[in-house]
């Protein structure tokens, strides 16, 4: 693989159309298998590989070049993780059951609920960095050396964010409970 290289330019922010196609030139082909890898489908990984650089094309003027190939990663995981959160919604729509025949009561399901909406947005509000690395852990069930590699982190740093996000959510979650 071809080191990246941003030599041409000066300003540390923004991409240039050059620079840009040059990051897809290098980087494309990897994205695009290690969404394959997640999704098992060579048409959708073209598809959320081809996402990817639309996302960093609207973002090109504020891209950080030394961070852009965690950048490419962390949106290719995202990504990945919004098409599976949209397939579980699509799978529970057509595949829905009178849920109040296998209920416990109306209490349990409401508190449930509440406790779900919780932990979702103390999901959704932990930091960028962390929510990434829990993310990749927890729902790709990826390990603290694969988060490390696609990242392009140390092991350390990935087991501080995931100790990070761990602490935070323990916090937010028994403050109410």
């Amino acid at each position: 693989m071809k080191v990246f290289n941003f030599s041409s330019s000066n300003n540390e922010t923004g991409l240039s159309q050059e620079e840009y196609k040059e990051l897809f030139d290098n980087f494309y082909t990897h994205i695009k298998n290690f969404i394959y890898f997640k999704v098992g489908d060579t048409a959708l990984a073209e598809d959320i590989a081809q996402e990817v650089y639309v996302k960093i094309w609207e973002k090109r003027h504020t891209v950080k070049k030394e961070t852009v190939k965690s950048l490419l990663y962390t949106i290719a995981s995202n990504l990945v993780i919004n098409h599976a959160k949209h397939q579980k919604v699509v799978y529970n729509f057509v595949n829905h059951r009178d849920h109040r025949k296998y209920s416990s009561s109306p209490e349990f399901e409401l508190e449930y609920k509440e406790y779900k909406e919780k932990v979702e947005n103390t999901i959704e509000n932990l930091p960028e960095k962390c929510r990434t690395v829990f993310l990749m852990n927890r729902i790709e069930k990826m390990t603290y050396n694969e988060i490390a590699e696609h990242l392009g982190l140390s092991v350390k740093a990935v087991e501080k964010r995931m100790h990070k996000a761990m602490v935070i959510i323990k916090e937010k979650l028994n403050k109410k409970l």
